[in-house]
């Protein structure tokens, strides 16, 4: 989960840019940078931090141009070094920049192909890079006579989608000649387009969510479609086309429970309308399945969680108050890498109001229950605050399966309700009782505002990946990999390359044999 934002205006854009990601914040507070393009030339600045630190007066002054792009990143494991900030950087064919939201499935595949059969060169780890070179190979062999044009560039998007598997929403800047974006053929990310019309013409904008249109006066044209391509040149000409025909949109109905910020629309659905639905098939599960239950008092924990108990005190009759305050320097535990960072950080984030609790039976409501680190925390610091039962429901089903697409959940033993009986989840979390939404009532919240979606990215709840091509043995290798990152230090700034060499012992070896 990362935020990206990429505008062709008639000023220059690196104001734009910089307060496009403020409002971009909560997807990614690891690091954050923006690219320019002033005719020919790139101008870039990026550093791990967040985005009020990494930018400075001297910093904004040489981002200069009326088109560029911004990232800012939640890293997944093994992504927090500062070399793996983005946009990323290719010199051909062209000068290519490109910002990524998502992860590639086949990455590993892909960076073997780039070496071996694709004659280029990587540096990170980062499957962006692995992206930003496919797309860049793609050009150059679609590019004839050195002539570049929007259907040259759209071919070469066909050819990204070809081989690349995954979540990836992307902006891209090609030097002197556009904005280039693109949405995988599953939307799994989100990316929307906005357009403002000047005097001088028209500018647009491509975010990843609605919300920082609204905040820089852009009005919302539509979402990029799934297996889609829009360019927008430095004339600001707007072109688009639907570069891969399989493409079906299957968003990940994450964004809606916790990533996206309420006021943001994705996919022509608002994020806010559905969190207060979920607070009504909630509340109806509670009055069905738990009758017995004595409630005093519904409370939210603070932010994501608090139209959906809303609504729960709403059906339910039965009063809602805010009984914990949230520290608003503390940044969001979920995207904290790290399980004690984030233990730490609970009690830091929030402090309980105790005569909100005091004698009580409470109902807390959580938008999902991922790791039961904030959860068993949270349950703990209302019982220290005097109430009688501490009652936890789920504006989610129960997290059981990684999520490969993008969100920092790749291993199995981090879940707190993978394998786990429902005895033995509320005996990790230490509450009275443990009510989870059940899926089919999370996908009416959202179907029941639109006709458009069909079918969501559930996988971290029903374990069935829409990609097709995760099994056992990738999984297995995704938690071997975090688990050798565990122990290294990737937040220490190197200017050692990481060189994708062939094992040529190894080889040799094997062709003598």
């Amino acid at each position: 989960m990362c935020g990206i934002i990429g505008i062709v205006a008639n000023e220059p854009v690196n104001q734009l840019l910089y307060d496009g990601l403020l409002v971009l914040q909560h997807r990614g507070q690891d690091a954050a940078g923006i690219v320019t393009s002033d005719g020919s030339r790139f101008h870039m600045h990026k550093n791990n931090g967040l985005v009020k630190d990494v930018f400075h007066t001297r910093h904004m002054k040489t981002l200069k141009g009326n088109a560029g792009i911004g990232h800012v990143r939640y890293p997944t494991a093994g992504s927090s070094s500062s070399a793996e900030a983005q946009p990323l950087y290719v010199n051909s064919p062209y000068g290519i920049v490109l910002a990524h939201n998502g992860n590639l499935t086949n990455a590993d595949k892909l960076k073997d192909d780039m070496f071996k059969l694709d004659l280029r060169h990587l540096n990170t780890n980062s499957d962006s890079e692995v992206l930003l070179n496919v797309l860049a190979h793609s050009i150059v062999e679609s590019t004839q006579d050195n002539v570049l044009t929007s259907d040259i560039i759209f071919e070469a998007v066909a050819s990204v989608f070809a081989r690349c598997n995954g979540a990836y929403a992307v902006v891209s800047m090609i030097a002197n000649f556009g904005l280039l974006a693109f949405r995988d053929t599953h939307g799994i990310r989100p990316l929307v387009i906005g357009i403002k019309e000047t005097e001088a013409g028209p500018e647009y904008i491509v975010a990843s969510e609605s919300v920082a249109l609204d905040m820089l006066g852009f009005r919302l044209l539509r979402d990029v479609e799934p297996g889609e391509a829009i360019f927008i040149d430095l004339d600001g000409n707007f072109y688009s086309k639907k570069c891969a025909q399989q493409a079906k949109q299957t968003p990940c109905i994450f964004e809606y429970v916790y990533l996206a910020r309420p006021d943001s629309v994705i996919d022509g659905v608002s994020v806010y309308q559905t969190r207060l639905n979920m607070g009504g098939t909630l509340a109806k599960k509670i009055k069905r399945d738990w009758a017995n239950l004595s409630i005093d008092v519904v409370i939210p924990i603070p932010d994501t969680s608090r139209p959906c108990a809303q609504e729960v005190a709403l059906k339910l009759n039965v009063n809602f108050r805010e009984g914990f305050i949230k520290n608003r320097y503390i940044g969001r535990t979920f995207i904290m890498p790290g399980q004690a960072l984030r233990k730490k950080s609970v009690r830091q984030k929030l402090n309980p109001i105790k005569f909100e609790f005091l004698g009580k039976n409470v109902l807390l409501i959580d938008d999902s229950i991922v790791r039961g680190t904030t959860s068993k925390e949270i349950v703990q610091m209302a019982r220290d605050a005097g109430a009688k039962n501490v009652y936890l429901a789920s504006a989610a089903p129960p997290v059981k399966f990684p999520n490969v697409y993008g969100i920092d959940m790749p291993s199995r033993n981090e879940l707190l309700a993978h394998n786990k009986t429902y005895d033995e989840i509320i005996d990790e979390i230490g509450a009275d009782a443990l009510i989870y939404q059940d899926l089919d009532d999370l996908k009416l919240t959202i179907t029941q505002e639109t006709t458009a979606i069909k079918d969501f990215d559930c996988s971290c709840f029903d374990g069935k990946y829409i990609t097709a091509d995760i099994d056992e043995a990738y999984l297995a290798n995704i938690e071997n990999a975090r688990a050798d990152k565990d122990g290294d230090n990737d937040s220490i700034p190197s200017s050692q390359l990481d060189l994708n060499l062939l094992n040529y012992s190894s080889e040799n070896e094997e062709q003598h044999a």
